[in-house]
């Protein structure tokens, strides 16, 4: 018995590190980390720290403190909001993805998994700093499960749509709609009339 739980046990918590996540935020990701684990054989682990690393801290090899509890193949989110990213502006806030390999690396797109993190920690709203993070990290997480499931044709149950998406998808199809009628008043409706009125 103990020998068919033990790998359920070993791959039951995606968070390795949490100074920052309320109980339920850490659910959120217990779940869609397990789904994704279940579905895929991908392991999706998130460092939530408030440690305060210096400019240009190595991310990469900070990662590897962590890895006698991970088990491969993995994704780490590190979302560190106190990490320095440039002494003269003073600015602060690193996210960064450390694949297992370079395989997994292609699963999922970087830039897309960083705003999904970032877009509403940068936002001004009436959020509090703490909601923020909690909500970026959990919207990060989610963003990259998605990716990587999606590359293995695989659909996720547990993740949660990303706004910023959807928005670009509406814009889209609003684009789209716009350029059409452009299209029907300038080029296509001035055409048809011609055509219909050749054959009057």
């Amino acid at each position: 018995m103990l020998a068919l739980l033990l790998p359920l046990l070993l791959n039951a918590a995606h968070i390795l590190k949490d100074d920052l996540l309320r109980p339920e935020a850490s659910k959120l990701i217990e779940r869609m980390g397990d789904e994704l684990f279940s579905k895929t054989g991908i392991n999706e682990y998130v460092v939530a720290t408030n440690e305060n690393f210096p400019e240009k801290f190595n991310l990469v090899t900070y990662s590897k403190k962590y890895e006698a509890n991970t088990s491969k193949p993995y994704v780490m989110l590190i979302f560190a909001p106190n990490a320095i990213i440039t002494q003269k502006s003073g600015q602060k806030g690193r996210v960064a993805l450390i694949p297992s390999s370079d395989v997994l690396r292609k699963l999922y797109n970087k830039s897309d998994v960083m705003d999904a993190t970032i877009d509403v920690v940068a936002s001004e709203d009436k959020n509090t700093k703490e909601d923020k993070f909690n909500i970026g990290i959990v919207q990060g997480f989610s963003e990259l499960a998605d990716q990587m499931a999606t590359s293995k044709n695989v659909k996720l149950k547990t993740t949660i749509p990303n706004d910023t998406r959807t928005i670009i998808g509406y814009v889209k199809i609003l684009v789209f709609i716009g350029t059409f009628f452009v299209l029907w008043i300038f080029i296509l409706r001035p055409l048809w009339m011609r055509i219909k009125n050749g054959k009057q």
